[in-house]
């Protein structure tokens, strides 16, 4: 920041500004500072060199890494709210059901209560597979804090 700074100000003080529009861009030779004009990228309110550009595309790139590994956890942890959700819908109306004496359900509800059980049985080994696949994932893409770790 402070070389931002002290760059931005001995421009200010050598060479007039040129505006573009809305972007200011600066009119200097390099030769005051020490380095070689291809070693300065100039952009409207920062001059970076190539170095320091690299570390802070690193940088982009592992936020990126960081937010899509999150983006995928929460979607796996939705699917899975919404699962378990179905499943308890399910499972109230099939108590509905059960409290019925046998004796007094006709056959319609016997069959409700017998798709009711299929249902539930594949809503809860769609949800294994959620689990399973939540776990793969997860073993799949160590978080930074895990990759860090000793060994």
């Amino acid at each position: 920041m402070e070389l931002k700074q002290s760059l931005s100000t001995h421009l200010e003080t050598e060479k007039p500004l040129r505006r573009y529009g809305a972007v200011e861009q600066t009119a200097w030779t390099a030769e005051g500072l020490g380095r070689s004009q291809l070693d300065i990228i100039s952009m409207a309110e920062t001059t970076m060199m190539p170095e320091e550009i690299e570390l802070e595309m690193a940088k982009i790139q592992r936020l990126r890494e960081v937010l899509v590994r999150r983006e995928s956890e929460l979607r796996f942890m939705m699917d899975d709210i919404q699962l378990c959700n179905d499943i308890m819908d399910l499972k109230q109306e099939l108590q509905n059901l059960v409290a019925i004496p046998e004796k007094e359900k006709t056959k319609l509800q016997k069959q409700r209560e017998d798709e009711l059980i299929q249902k539930i049985h594949k809503l809860v080994q769609k949800r294994d597979f959620l689990v399973d696949d939540a776990e793969v994932e997860r073993l799949r893409l160590p978080s930074r804090e895990e990759s860090r770790a000793p060994t």
